[in-house]
């Protein structure tokens, strides 16, 4: 089979100049097709990828990072460094200055007290922000001017590039959000469903899981820019007919995360229609151990700290499972050379890539068999189920609806029944399942579940802010409106020094020896269960120019240099 994978920025500085000459809104409408529907445009209040990157459209950060990884100033004029004196020479701030004249699509302007709401807004107490990790460590924000932002921070930061930086963590209006601050903020629909932005278009019409219709921001600080008057982003469907749309009937010029067998991608690609862009970041597929009990009978305190899960707190127990998988398999039916096995959380940069997990790459069985038996977990009944002290090893294991999933669900239920585990699958359509909505029992935030599958990833090339997701305070409960990001429920008082050492340590050797610990204690206690390295994959038409992927930011990062070729 080809290789395709390359990271897509050559020849593309022509396309964007031929781009920049166009005129606004001059390209009509352009289609995107996104399989799993965002189902809000708030990112602050879902962390699901999908609703970030339809948030990306309207609502701006200070920074972001390119396709190569690189951070680029957004709304600042520039990337505060100790060199030029936006970071203070002892690390504990940081000030930010806003470009000059950038106006909210209602036309009036940003201002530094936007930034520092933005803050106020992720921080407050019963707002269950789901990006809260991005603002940690920082004391207070001062707004001596209009544009000038000073961000204080409680000690020394020698990383102080995780507030405002990348899609998860935009700026918000003030003027729009005020009234959404605390337990307040997911009652705001209309602010959630059409925030007043920045970015190059505005929302005409949000359909939750369905379709969004976005205009051109008249007020856009570029007046060349967008090219396109129109975006239609519709979600819903599966990662199949995504592929189609754009690889073979030209319905779309933009397909998002095309999860399929590689053969079926080639087969797509062959009819000339499209083309598939790919490239590797840190996006791992993986699978992840509820440590508490999701059984029903806990009503509203099931999955919560409140009552420890039956039988998955052994790391015996959770450590077979892990054993048991044939990764090199599924890598091979699921991704073929979109997907690399892994034993990490942290495959990159390479900097950060332990190899203290490699054990995993080689599945065992018998020695599942063997370490389940040491530790007295038999089949007393004879029934091919393992039990001790009256509980069986049985598990529900759920992911959102997609083959290449099913296809791994099937394998992995298969490999656990020959080391005495029974399990029962279910897959949940994945706007329900990313979609974040804290009435929804179906979330993967909930996790009323045993085990849950999916892939997850993070902003930039510094893990620093991903490695915090799995300190004890961000586990997802009813107190934080089920929006914390550990869903494992794992609460580890040596992670947590661990994230609070990387927070103060600057030599970049020393913050990637902390980075393979952090990653190694979660991998070797077997809260989660990496499977695939995978590759972003996503498809856009032969008539549509200006596209550079992105793994580190939003895919749809440079939507403003997209347009439309001219016939040939």
């Amino acid at each position: 089979m080809r290789p395709r994978f390359t990271l897509v920025a050559t020849a593309m500085l022509l396309m964007c100049a031929v781009s920049a000459k166009a005129e606004r809104a001059s390209d009509g409408q352009l289609n995107i097709l996104y399989w799993q529907a965002p189902s809000i445009m708030n990112p602050y209040l879902s962390g699901g990828i999908k609703d970030i990157e339809a948030g990306s459209l309207v609502l701006e950060p200070l920074a972001r990072y390119d396709e190569t990884g690189a951070m680029v100033p957004w709304l600042a004029e520039a990337i505060p460094t100790l060199e030029n004196g936006g970071v203070a020479e002892d690390l504990t701030a940081i000030t930010w200055t806003l470009k000059e004249g950038v106006l909210w699509s209602d036309g009036t302007p940003l201002t530094s007290q936007d930034v520092k709401f933005s803050w106020q807004y992720c921080t407050a107490e019963g707002g269950g922000c789901a990006q809260i990790e991005k603002y940690g460590g920082i004391a207070s924000i001062d707004t001596p001017d209009d544009r000038t932002v000073v961000v204080n921070f409680d000690g020394p930061k020698p990383f102080p590039y995780t507030a405002f930086v990348g899609a998860t963590a935009p700026i918000l209006q003030q003027a729009q959000f005020a009234d959404c601050l605390g337990p307040k903020a997911p009652e705001c629909t209309r602010q959630n469903f059409y925030p007043i932005g920045t970015g190059p278009f505005v929302v005409d019409d949000f359909r939750p899981n369905d379709v969004i219709q976005f205009s051109a921001n008249p007020n856009y600080r570029d007046p060349d820019k967008p090219a396109f008057a129109r975006v239609l982003l519709k979600g819903g469907g599966d990662a199949t007919a995504a592929g189609r749309a754009v690889l073979e009937t030209g319905d779309y010029d933009y397909g998002w995360n095309l999860q399929l067998a590689p053969d079926v991608l080639d087969n797509m690609e062959s009819a000339g229609l499209g083309q598939v862009v790919s490239t590797f970041g840190a996006l791992v597929e993986r699978i992840i151990i509820n440590l508490t009990d999701p059984s029903a009978e806990h009503g509203a305190r099931r999955s919560t700290l409140d009552h420890p899960h039956p039988f998955l707190t052994d790391k015996a127990v959770r450590q077979a499972l892990s054993m048991a998988i044939d990764r090199e398999l599924l890598v091979e039916i699921g991704y073929g050379s979109a997907g690399r096995v892994t034993c990490n959380i942290l495959p990159a940069p390479e900097i950060y890539a332990s190899t203290a997990n490699d054990a995993c790459k080689t599945q065992d069985i018998d020695g599942a068999n063997v370490l389940l038996d040491a530790v007295g977990w038999t089949d007393s009944d004879g029934n091919g189920v393992r039990d001790k002290d009256g509980v069986e090893l049985r598990l529900l294991f759920q992911t959102s609806t997609n083959a290449v999933r099913q296809d791994f669900q099937t394998l992995i239920k298969q490999w656990w029944s020959e080391i005495g585990v029974a399990t029962e699958l279910r897959n949940i359509d994945a706007s329900v399942f990313f979609g974040g909505d804290p009435g929804s029992p179906d979330t993967y935030q909930k996790f009323y579940a045993d085990v849950q599958m999916y892939a997850s990833t993070f902003d930039g090339t510094d893990p620093e802010a991903y490695l915090a997701n799995w300190q004890c305070a961000q586990i997802p409960s009813p107190e934080n409106q089920w929006q914390g990001s550990n869903m494992s429920r794992y609460c580890n008082e040596a992670y947590n020094a661990l994230v609070a050492q990387m927070q103060t340590t600057g030599e970049l050797d020393k913050r990637a020896e902390l980075a393979k610990s952090m990653n190694d204690m979660l991998m070797q206690d077997y809260v989660m269960l990496p499977l695939v390295d995978r590759g972003r994959v996503s498809a856009h038409s032969n008539t549509l120019g200006g596209v550079r992927l992105n793994i580190w930011d939003s895919e749809l990062w440079n939507i403003t240099d997209w347009y439309r070729k001219p016939a040939e």
